[in-house]
């Protein structure tokens, strides 16, 4: 039982923190899956990654005129200024509220995600759309749309793209939406400025220096910093922070089971000594000393931990594939500086719990543990 509660601990630290880190690298995923090397900007003065400071409002907004000075800048390969909201669509006798992103020509490059059909967006404030799979699959049968009409909040579109589905990003479904250009979003949501400018930059340049750059122009054309500038590696490096000690919590956590197995090591080995007195003073009678009757109660607390951290190992790696093969979009996998980490734990575990009931068992005197036998 003693060797289980080793294992279980073992295994849960394992699997724990297998999670905890395939947690990460999902959510990682989610952050990169637009592709790297971004710089997004929002309106209104903040120093925390919070909300967008788009969604409350700012003295001088965000404009499309912006965004185009910033693709202007060297080293800044493409730029998308956005606005979005909920909207109801209409096409093919059916009606549906979705979302509606109103963004530039360049979201395809900037985004990573291209049209499976058609085309998307040219420049220009003309009457297009390019619609998500989920919206053009609700809408209409089967068969190409492009070249359809349809209609949003009212006014009449002309479908010339159908996106690539992407799926989810941080709770927006990308697929159950519609592409608009940016200039028709902002009058049909009443709004002056765009919620976010996300600016894609060349992949030798230095994020720093561009995002320096970007500041230094909106300063000129604002008249001071009134605007959040944040760069892809400053969102990763803050939230792969906060997903580090995360796993390192629910680690702790399974860490508990380990100082159970620890205590049920001294239990059974002080019931061990108590049970074998005899065998002590034969032992000691025969002239083994002390140091080996102590190295004698240390070996099989050291085996028994060491057993039960290898059966940990194997059940908690076990359940890792286990999970990453049922759920391949959380990729666990067993984490070895953790499990590492907690067989050295359940290894001096092993000899903490060992060491006061070898340490009686050496004090015995020979005479007394033969007669009690």
């Amino acid at each position: 039982m003693t060797g289980l509660g080793i294992a279980i601990g073992i295994a849960t630290v394992v699997l724990l923190t297998a999670i905890g880190g395939g947690v990460q690298r999902f959510v990682l995923n989610q952050f990169t899956q637009f592709g790297s090397h971004l710089i997004a900007v929002t309106p209104g003065r903040t120093q925390t990654f919070g909300v967008s400071g788009g969604l409350i409002g700012t003295v001088r907004p965000l404009t499309v005129a912006d965004a185009a000075a910033i693709g202007r800048l060297p080293q800044v390969l493409g730029v998308v200024p956005m606005v979005m909201g909920n909207v109801e669509v209409k096409g093919a006798g059916r009606s549906r509220r979705t979302t509606l992103f109103g963004v530039g020509p360049d979201l395809p490059r900037v985004w990573r995600l291209p049209p499976t059909a058609g085309r998307f967006l040219p420049p220009g404030n003309r009457p297009f759309t390019t619609l998500g799979a989920t919206v053009r699959h609700e809408l209409f049968d089967s068969g190409s749309v492009l070249g359809r009409r349809l209609t949003i909040a009212g006014e009449r579109y002309r479908i010339i793209g159908m996106m690539t589905p992407k799926g989810r990003m941080l709770g927006f479904d990308l697929d159950d939406a519609v592409y608009v250009p940016v200039e028709r979003a902002l009058g049909l949501f009443n709004r002056e400025g765009v919620m976010e400018i996300d600016i894609l930059y060349a992949p030798d340049a230095d994020s720093a220096k561009v995002a320096e750059k970007i500041r230094a122009l909106l300063q000129r054309r604002h008249g001071r910093e009134d605007f959040t500038l944040i760069t892809q590696d400053q969102m990763l490096e803050t939230l792969g922070s906060v997903l580090e000690v995360l796993t390192l919590a629910v680690g702790a956590l399974g860490s508990i089971s380990l100082i159970v197995g620890g205590i049920g090591i001294l239990t059974i080995q002080t019931v061990a000594v108590s049970e074998r007195r005899g065998e002590i003073g034969l032992l000691r009678a025969l002239g083994a000393r002390r140091r080996q009757v102590i190295f004698l109660f240390l070996g099989e607390a050291l085996l028994l931990a060491l057993l039960g951290g290898i059966a940990g190992l194997v059940l908690g790696g076990g359940g890792a594939w286990l999970i990453a093969l049922l759920i391949p979009e959380l990729p666990a996998r067993m984490q070895w500086d953790y499990a590492l980490l907690a067989e050295a734990v359940a290894v001096a575990v092993g000899l903490a719990g060992g060491a006061i009931p070898a340490w009686r068992a050496a004090r015995l005197d020979p005479i007394v543990a033969l007669r009690a036998e």
